[in-house]
């Protein structure tokens, strides 16, 4: 049976990796990142790379579940964000926005 500070664990795991899926599944079906920033997804990416190797170390399945869903992502996301920003030409409207 778990313990007390596990169910905790898990219930937390569970609302933190589910928060984030809305934000996830919009940006996987539009591919539009113009209001993500690339420096918080960079480092959000980084605290939740940290989190993983941190739940790995001391062997906390809630903690290391949780953060391997939200990296991966966090890594789709941030995938398309540098796409976007470094490699997709802008549009005829992009171009009349920036004058």
């Amino acid at each position: 049976m778990l313990e007390t500070h596990e169910i905790v664990s898990y219930v937390a795991a569970t609302f933190t990796t589910a928060s984030f899926l809305p934000q996830a599944i919009l940006t996987i079906k539009t591919k539009d990142t113009d209001g993500l920033s690339l420096g918080m997804y960079s480092m959000f990416a980084i605290g939740v790379f940290s989190w993983l190797i941190y739940g790995i170390q001391i062997e906390d399945e809630a903690i290391i579940v949780a953060n391997a869903i939200t990296l991966v992502l966090a890594c789709i996301i941030l995938s398309f964000k540098i796409y976007n920003s470094f490699f997709k030409k802008p549009s005829i409207p992009q171009l009349k926005k920036k004058r």
